[in-house]
């Protein structure tokens, strides 16, 4: 079967430039097939207090109001996701931009009213894996911005590790997939303060032992529920730590098996 790397790049590594250009790199570098997943939560954040529109955050996360979803849409499916297609296409990646919309790649649902009306925000109830291995076979690389739609018109905010996620779970079947999420931490860390307590592997009997112990909280939580849902949905590992870990087998991260 053949691999794929889905990689999942965090919103402090895309808001400073240095650290953008060598994700780049590094994501460039990866062998053909993989896809690219992000967000853009702070620069849509600072566009919306320029315009004047109120930023909602509860618990981590976006109120997304019909403002707001223009706003997400400016900035994630084009300031953000252009510039990074454009930098992959200058290190020879021929990647093409993407929404869930486009190609009709992954239709959402909005998030059902509970204790918190989140308002345009989207949870994924399908993803076109077919379309998505047609690319991948022609050596497209998708770039995932975090907006999904529902088939009738409306986009949605949709959180970028759970798009991550769920395009690893639909393209499984066809491909030993590795999930990476990349941000500005080494990986799960035993002291939060002390970026070299990695804890290299996690099984499920260690995730649970860890929740015990309350060292994976607030969060890193949510973060590692889309984990170990993605393993049990066929995903091959879960990869997590700093840019350099696609490149770099001795780097410091962690690798999450069932």
């Amino acid at each position: 079967m053949k691999k794929l790397n889905i990689v999942k790049v965090g919103g402090n590594i895309i808001e400073k430039e240095e650290d953008l250009q060598s994700f780049l790199d590094a994501f460039a570098a990866l062998p053909e097939p993989k896809i690219l997943v992000h967000g853009g939560g702070k620069l849509a954040s600072q566009l919306a207090e320029r315009l004047a529109i109120p930023v909602n955050m509860v618990n981590g996360r976006r109120i997304t109001d019909a403002e707001t979803v223009e706003v997400i849409t400016m900035v994630y499916g084009g300031k953000v996701n252009k510039s990074i297609v454009a930098g992959l296409q200058a290190r020879n990646c021929n990647a093409i931009g993407f929404s869930g919309a486009d190609g009709n790649t992954i239709l959402s649902v909005k998030r059902p009213v509970k204790e918190i009306d989140f308002g345009f925000v989207g949870d994924v109830v399908a993803v076109d894996s077919e379309m998505i291995d047609k690319l991948l076979s022609i050596g497209i690389t998708p770039a995932f911005c975090a907006i999904t739609h529902d088939g009738n018109g409306q986009l949605f905010n949709t959180n970028a590790d759970t798009i991550a996620c769920e395009l690893a779970r639909g393209l499984s079947a066809n491909y030993e997939v590795t999930l990476n999420y990349c941000f500005e931490k080494n990986g799960v860390l035993l002291d939060i303060n002390d970026d070299t307590s990695v804890v290299k592997d996690i099984d499920s009997a260690k995730y649970a032992e860890l929740l015990e112990e309350k060292i994976i909280a607030d969060g890193m939580l949510p973060k590692m529920e889309n984990c170990f849902y993605a393993l049990k949905g066929g995903v091959q590992q879960v990869r997590l730590g700093k840019p350099e870990m696609l490149h770099n087998k001795d780097a410091n991260f962690t690798t999450l098996r069932l």
